[in-house]
């Protein structure tokens, strides 16, 4: 009996975890940034949006990674928390108030050296 009911029990288990990582979703996006302080600027807005588990900001390929609670957000309140701060993405742009508050090293859109070939 005891042995029925620890596998039951481990079985129960089993399929709450299971159940509970299908309301998860990875996705990813490019955000416009240059550097270490972007770095930590973009993942500290995207993990401020409640949903957001997860997030990796890539320096080179300016690609966000992100692990998301699908019920609790989607990519447009993420991208939302990120012009905020002062960082464009594809479908939207920072306010020129919010792209001044970045520190001058973190100023992308005038940046003639890095990224020319890329656009």
């Amino acid at each position: 009996m005891m042995k029925r009911t620890m596998l039951a029990l481990t079985l129960l288990l089993c399929s709450t975890v299971i159940f509970a990582q299908e309301k998860n979703k990875k996705m990813n996006f490019e955000v416009d940034g240059k550097c270490e302080m972007c770095k930590k600027r973009i993942e500290k807005a995207a993990l401020g949006v409640p949903g957001v588990k997860y997030a990796l900001w890539d320096i080179p390929t300016h690609q966000l990674s992100l692990i998301v609670d699908e019920r609790k957000t989607d990519p447009m309140k993420i991208k939302t928390a990120l012009v905020t701060v002062g960082h464009d993405t594809k479908e939207l742009k920072a306010s020129d108030e919010a792209y001044a508050s970045v520190h001058p090293c973190c100023k992308y859109r005038e940046d003639d050296t890095d990224d020319s070939e890329k656009h």
